[in-house]
């Protein structure tokens, strides 16, 4: 080794190795004697590119996250754009009474066949709701929006060449039978709720547990009840029958039904490949990770049993190279890791299904909302009815009934729409915040503990209940069931639109924040099956109550003729409160129940406050 005297030196008394402080430099590099060898240089030389290597690594694994995460939020925006086009023309049975009249007047159809139309497209869209349900939590929103394309493109078809045929031959025709447009309509409601559900179980899952859940629900839903306008004004404004004069007739309902079934063809094909569920699988494994933790798989048989067979199945510290080939025991691996990812999605919604059917709280939910949107269906479907008994025939004002029902219907829609979307908006700013998986919290949880220690309101923050809002605009649904009832509008076709204002409010309240609150008890793993089950009730209840209406309206028609002492014949017309009040009486006794059973679920003794579930 040479003498310390032979080595060069930038000062007296320096060693080998040390570090001048005239070497070092703010912001640059410390510089290391070069040895004889080069060792330092090359050491350096080596660690700058061990060091760029991973620092390239770290980089491309960040913009390869960005690329994902920029990915994963086109396609969920896109989802929720395709779910609005959905929906705003799913709701196209909405636009019935534009073509009723001509069943009568081209088909020959009575009064009752006409209304059997409408009721088998009803009990079509609501009677279905949970196996669309279903499909879309366990296959995902693709396939049943393609489904229901397909049956709207059925339906409508079946209906357009039906009509063009004529009167059937039972009628004095050579048309098609009329249970061939029984068929055709029962097509149009089944495609209505699956394509319907398909797009609001998009939103729910992939915006369920953000800030905005609320909006997130209430645009579908109220796009839903817009789409009829719309289409009604395309029939109506477009696809009509001119006059000999030129000027625009009754719509061509031929014509009408083909462009209806070739435009939910395809926008259900095309919902196809758009609407789609983004992070679906951590959806999935936070809930069971939630159900873990909370105890609640503790008696769960099966799922420690799917735990062990896959553990069998993939054979996980057994499987050695020299046995197999790489490349197909990383397949058969994959292979089982998706079966049972497939097992355990199924074994969960099962289990949610379950939890969501033995929850005495949505029995009561469900029962309020039959005893609220029940009225609210049967008072649409019965307004032309309600108007015509506002004058007898020799009290109409000069210049007719100041109002008519397609004023009404447009109201209402229109009230309907807003109430939705300024339910979901209000409620996603002051609602209280919801913790995710709040619902599946075990009876001895830590997290159930802690949620019963805090204060109902957080500090500085205004905060109302969902359940409030819900409340509080079915008692505004009350109050014109309660106008028109009393008599206030009887005579006073003016005052009318207070009915339709009030009501229309309330129902679409109850629509848009049902199922909010569905989402946020129940989560939104399983929503389109959960909502599916509540959302059968409203064709239970539109049955109901139209039979009550339509009873007390024909007993004071019949009334009224004994009273003139003459016979009762087929269709004789009602006039005055009597026809009326005593069923909306009914339906406003009816609504207050809904709101107190609903008190009750919210604040009663097991209910969601006392559970720590925030609404």
């Amino acid at each position: 080794m040479p003498s310390s005297s032979s080595r060069p030196t930038s000062r007296p008394g320096k060693r080998d190795g040390d570090i001048d402080k005239l070497e070092y430099h703010p912001g640059g590099r410390l510089l290391l004697q070069e040895d004889e060898n080069g060792e330092s240089s090359g050491r350096q030389s080596e660690d700058r590119s061990y060091a760029g290597s991973f620092f390239e690594d770290v980089a491309e694994g960040i913009a390869d996250n960005d690329r994902q995460t920029v990915k994963r939020e086109a396609v969920r925006y896109l989802s929720f754009i395709w779910a609005l086009i959905n929906t705003l023309g799913a709701g196209s049975i909405t636009a019935y009474s534009l073509y009723a009249p001509l069943f009568q007047r081209r088909l020959h159809y009575s009064q009752l066949q006409v209304n059997g139309v409408s009721i088998a497209a009803e009990l079509a869209m609501y009677l279905p709701v949970p196996i669309w349900g279903m499909l879309s939590d366990r296959y995902g929103p693709g396939p049943p929006s393609l489904l229901s394309g397909v049956l709207f493109g059925l339906g409508y078809l079946l209906a357009a060449f039906t009509y063009k045929s004529g009167p059937p031959q039972s009628l004095g025709g050579e048309g098609w039978p009329y249970w061939v447009m029984i068929v055709a309509f029962v097509f149009i409601g089944s495609g209505t709720s699956c394509m319907y559900l398909s797009a609001v179980t998009t939103c729910a899952k992939n915006f369920g547990r953000g800030k905005y859940k609320g909006i997130a629900l209430a645009l579908p839903i109220a796009c839903f009840g817009l789409s009829g306008m719309w289409q009604s004004q395309v029939g109506s404004q477009l696809l009509y029958e001119p006059r000999a004069d030129g000027s625009k007739g009754d719509v061509d309902v031929h014509r009408f039904f083909l462009f209806l079934g070739c435009f939910l063809l395809g926008t259900g094909i095309i919902g196809f490949f758009t609407l789609q569920i983004v992070n679906e699988e951590e959806l999935i494994e936070d809930a069971i990770e939630e159900l873990e933790q909370s105890g609640l798989l503790e008696e769960s048989d099966f799922f420690h049993h799917a735990i062990r067979e896959r553990q069998e199945q993939t054979g996980y510290g057994t499987l050695s190279d020299d046995d197999y080939d790489e490349i197909r025991r990383k397949a058969d691996e994959q292979k089982a890791r998706r079966d049972e990812e497939r097992r355990m999605k199924e074994w969960l919604l099962n289990a949610e299904t379950r939890r969501f059917l033995a929850d005495k709280t949505m029995w009561f939910l469900a029962a309020g909302f039959f005893l609220v949107t029940g009225p609210g269906e049967a008072f649409i479907n019965n307004l032309g009815t309600i108007i015509d008994t506002l004058y007898p025939p020799m009290s109409i004002p000069e210049g007719g009934n100041p109002t008519n029902a397609a004023t009404h219907v447009s109201i209402v829609a229109i009230t309907s729409t807003i109430a939705r979307v300024v339910t979901g908006t209000l409620t996603d700013i002051v609602a209280p915040s919801s913790v995710t998986h709040q619902h599946r919290r075990g009876p001895n949880s830590m997290a159930n503990s802690m949620a019963s220690l805090q204060p109902e309101h957080s500090k500085g923050r205004l905060e109302i209940s969902r359940v409030t809002f819900l409340i509080v605009f079915c008692i505004l649904m009350s109050v014109g069931q309660i106008f028109l009832a009393s008599g206030f509008i009887q005579g006073h076709g003016e005052r009318f639109w207070l009915v339709s204002a009030f009501i229309g409010a309330g129902y679409g309240a109850a629509f848009s924040l049902t199922p909010i609150i569905v989402s946020v008890i129940w989560g939104v793993e399983n929503f389109g099956t959960n909502w599916g089950i509540c959302a059968m009730v409203p064709a239970l209840g539109a049955t109901v109550w139209g039979l009550i209406y339509s009873g007390v309206y024909q007993g004071a028609a019949d009334a009224d003729d004994s009273m003139r002492g003459t016979d009762v014949v087929e269709d004789r017309l009602c006039y005055g409160t009597s026809c009326y009040a005593p069923t909306f009486w009914a339906m406003a006794v009816c609504v207050w129940a809904a709101c107190g059973i609903w008190l009750y679920a919210w604040r009663g003794p097991g209910g969601w406050m006392r559970r720590g579930i925030a609404v």
